[in-house]
């Protein structure tokens, strides 16, 4: 059980440390609390400024102007969303002891309360809610991995029934199932058909508008890639 938990948070942290070498698909959402144009150049940065860091101290400073930019939009969810995703991201990766980092945890949660609130897209809060249980987890696995370890698996299994076209559930659950021990039914070979499931949903997926929620997409082909074999590997770099 102990190494089914471990190998649980470091799934965690893998999501999503790789998720911020990306940059995200951003274009523009409606509000009326700034000019369209406006709000949507400062969110587009801000959002690309999040997805290229991981950072612990600019993923705080993200996080904050997130936090100005849900004072100019109150009514936009994805301020809040984005908020939360960098103060989850920022606990997985900071140097800080676990009290610290379960007070941004804090901040998150209510973050995340208040995108809800203001009807987020359900689908994607589930699946960052899953992010949280999942960095909660990591701070003290053997302490909480009766209390988070489930409730992941259930915000992840929501978020596929609420949307079953969105991604990034699936890549969440294929790495769960890539970094739990064969012991326990994971391992690289029984995550691979869900990885294959998420490249499947991916190529399928379109968001709903450049600023929504797009990562994921490059993480899940590098974890494909150490499925080729070596021949294939060299094979596809000669072209």
């Amino acid at each position: 059980m102990k190494t089914l938990v471990l190998t649980l948070a470091f799934a965690a942290a893998s999501l999503a440390a790789s998720a911020q070498a990306q940059p995200a698909a951003i274009a523009p959402a409606a509000t009326a609390a700034a000019p369209a144009d406006a709000y949507t150049t400062m969110m587009s940065a801000t959002i690309t400024e999040l997805m290229s860091t991981g950072d612990p101290a600019a993923l705080k400073a993200v996080a904050a102007k997130l936090e100005r930019a849900a004072t100019v939009a109150p009514t936009d969810w994805l301020p809040r969303y984005y908020q939360a995703y960098a103060l989850v991201v920022n606990s997985f990766t900071s140097k800080e002891d676990g009290d610290t980092k379960d007070k941004t945890l804090d901040q998150a949660e209510a973050a995340l309360g208040q995108a809800r609130q203001l009807h987020g897209d359900a689908s994607e809060l589930l699946t960052l809610q899953a992010y949280l249980y999942q960095a909660r987890l990591s701070i003290a696995p053997m302490a909480r991995s009766q209390q988070y370890s489930e409730m992941v698996g259930e915000a992840v299994a929501q978020a596929q029934a609420l949307n079953p076209a969105n991604p990034r559930p699936y890549l969440v659950e294929a790495n769960n199932v890539y970094f739990t021990p064969k012991m326990f039914g994971g391992g690289a070979e029984a995550a691979k058909p869900l990885y294959e499931q998420a490249q499947a949903k991916f190529a399928a997926f379109k968001p709903a508008g450049l600023l929504m929620p797009s990562w994921g997409e490059r993480q899940l082909q590098g974890r494909l890639k150490q499925y080729e074999t070596p021949a294939t590997t060299a094979a596809t770099a000669a072209k």
